[in-house]
């Protein structure tokens, strides 16, 4: 069997364990939600929908992180922490559908706007808004507290005081305060020095998305598996800049991409106000009355097409789109280049190369 054949077989195995042991989960916790009340299916049913399917990009990089680390690919354990880690990452989406002001999400209605959708086809009392937000803060909740209770699950290699556990933990801290960064420089990046607004984007980025989404899931999948702290060291010298260069073309995607293909309205970010390192380096090389412009357009959710393809226009002509191209490159090199120091077998080596390929060049 060539490494390619085993890659996929493995790959495979593991996607549909983790996506059976999701379905068990809930089925489970759908049993004791609905002895409490029928009516709160939906919230279990947000959830179910969010957990399936998807890229699996954080399980997949805990789970070879763990044989890179010399796990057996059998395992139960890791199946969990991969469960786990869908779980809190379905609850970062419902959250940060809910702070962005995003109605949409993989092609259809974020889960707010579900509960928004539900409160008006059954015609109930006061504001469907309000009703639509409150339901998700709490559906999020719900998946969060999920999250431990599956990562919790895993036994002993997660228990209390352990690498993986203080990894975990980080893990969810850094993201909050990744999301707080992010809304307080929405509010104020246009009144603060705009010198050091690239550096402050860079590091919301850091914090909200790079760690968590492949730096800590790796490092998590090599300690619970027992890598020494050279190899976890050498993990996160490949992961976290690959995590940038991830969310840096998400920022790309957010205001060029394809809403086939993204899931979500052309130029949707401008429209919630994020101010990213493409915003970022716009405001910082354009010209003042182009920086006023975005300053005055971002974060309304009237912006039109017109201004939307005008502040893409400054974006390019600014040189920003290039700028974020060239650090998505660098990232990129810099995470390859630590990948190949990687003391790893051929499997694990390749299938983060693959993994990091999809991440760095994906269109959606």
């Amino acid at each position: 069997m060539t490494v390619s054949e085993q890659l996929r077989r493995e790959q495979t195995a593991f996607v549909a364990a983790v996506a059976g042991e999701l379905t068990d989960f809930l089925t489970q916790r759908q049993a004791l939600m609905s002895a409490i009340s029928p009516d709160i299916d939906p919230i279990m049913g947000s959830i179910s929908n969010l957990v399936t399917g998807g890229k699996r990009l954080r399980a997949l990089m805990c789970y070879w992180g763990w044989r890179g680390a010399g796990g057996d690919p059998s395992a139960a354990q890791i199946v969990t922490a991969g469960s786990a880690l869908e779980l809190f990452q379905a609850a970062a989406l419902i959250h940060d559908d809910i702070i962005d002001r995003s109605d949409t999400r993989r092609g259809g209605p974020s889960v707010h706007r579900r509960f928004s959708q539900l409160h008006l086809a059954q015609g109930w009392a006061l504001d469907s808004e309000r009703f639509g937000h409150a339901a998700a803060i709490l559906t999020g909740d719900l998946c969060l507290s999920f999250s431990e209770e599956a990562f919790t699950e895993i036994g002993g290699q997660a228990g209390t005081g352990t690498r993986a556990r203080l990894i975990f933990n980080l893990m969810r801290a850094e993201v909050m305060a990744g999301q707080y960064l992010d809304i307080l420089e929405e509010v104020a990046g246009p009144v603060r020095d705009r010198a050091g607004a690239v550096t402050r984007a860079q590091s919301i980025i850091r914090f909200k998305s790079a760690k968590y989404s492949t730096e800590h899931p790796l490092a998590l999948g090599g300690a619970l598996a027992g890598a020494p702290d050279e190899l976890l060291r050498g993990y996160s010298a490949f992961a976290l800049p690959l995590g940038e260069a991830f969310q840096l073309r998400d920022d790309v995607l957010g205001v060029f991409g394809d809403p086939v293909t993204t899931g979500k309205p052309a130029g949707d970010d401008l429209r919630e106000g994020k101010r990213t390192v493409l915003i970022a380096l716009a405001l910082e090389h354009a010209t003042a009355a182009e920086s006023a412009f975005i300053d005055a357009k971002l974060g309304s959710p009237e912006l039109g097409e017109g201004d939307v393809a005008e502040i893409r226009r400054i974006i390019e002509e600014s040189g920003a789109l290039q700028a974020t191209e060239a650090l998505i490159s660098d990232f990129g090199s810099e995470a390859f280049d630590a990948l190949d120091r990687l003391p790893l077998d051929d499997l694990p080596k390749t299938a983060l190369r693959r993994l990091a390929e999809a991440t760095v060049s994906r269109a959606s």
